[in-house]
């Protein structure tokens, strides 16, 4: 079980990262240090903040996400305003941010599931 303060880092950095994912994508600011800026935080995410009880709700919500927001690119792409193209950057951000954290839980998991 993790310590109360690692719960809190773990929570703001959910917090921060869903924000600044956000944030990045509206205003079209996300380079590639941005990107690894959210990849990390979505590493802190997986290792931190997912408790037992919360895997597979996690990995079934982060999967979703994920696959949503892959295949929206495409639809994003194809039906979208010339002034809209925000909505293809904040899905490329949140992607940033999901796929370390839900590839880390789910690592996390199958290692616990090996061990029993």
């Amino acid at each position: 079980m993790k310590g109360r303060g690692a719960g809190m880092i773990a929570s703001w950095a959910f917090l921060i990262g869903f924000f600044l994912a956000v944030g990045l994508g509206l205003f079209n600011a996300l380079s590639s240090a941005m990107i690894m800026v959210l990849a990390i935080i979505g590493i802190i995410v997986g290792l931190l903040n997912v408790t037992e009880r919360e895997v597979t709700p996690f990995l079934m919500s982060g999967a979703v996400l994920i696959i949503a927001s892959a295949l929206g690119q495409g639809i994003m792409q194809a039906v979208v305003l010339n002034n809209v193209h925000f909505a293809s950057n904040v899905l490329d951000a949140l992607l940033a941010l999901f796929v370390p954290a839900t590839i880390i839980v789910a690592v996390k998991h199958v290692f616990d599931l090996a061990k029993n």
